[in-house]
């Protein structure tokens, strides 16, 4: 069985990845579409909603800490999943909730489920990076 947590990250993964590929700015208005596929779900659509808006309200100091931690890697030339499980997981690290190892955790199993074989020692590397840079492991 999946935890709750865990499928409020996936639904924010997928609200972050409609608004890059859709353009769309407004995180309630991407919420909205993402609800029309899915479902609303509200046992853990309102927290997806919560940190995909966490993550677009820091998203360029996000974007700098993965590049500096991703090395040779500019962000643009990151997957659009791999850039946003990595948005994600530096927002919940910057955050200081939940723990640095639950966070890096439930990154990688974003990335076994959503991203190619590569995905998951990628985001673990960099994670590990921020969240030893934040002092969190």
């Amino acid at each position: 069985m999946i935890r709750i947590e865990t499928k409020a990250r996936a639904r924010a993964l997928q609200m972050l990845y409609a608004r890059e590929a859709g353009g769309e700015s407004n995180v309630a208005l991407v919420a909205t579409g993402v609800a029309r596929l899915t479902g609303p779900e509200p046992a853990f659509f309102d927290r997806a909603e919560e940190l995909t808006a966490g993550v677009v309200s820091q998203l360029i100091e996000i974007d700098r800490t993965i590049g500096e931690a991703a090395d040779n890697w500019r962000i643009e030339r990151l997957g659009a999943i791999e850039r946003n499980i990595l948005r994600l997981g530096i927002f919940e690290l910057r955050a200081g909730e939940p723990p640095a190892k639950v966070v890096i955790d439930e990154a990688l199993q974003l990335a076994h489920w959503f991203g190619g074989p590569r995905t998951p020692a990628f985001i673990n590397g960099v994670l590990d990076r921020v969240a030893r840079g934040l002092g969190r492991l």
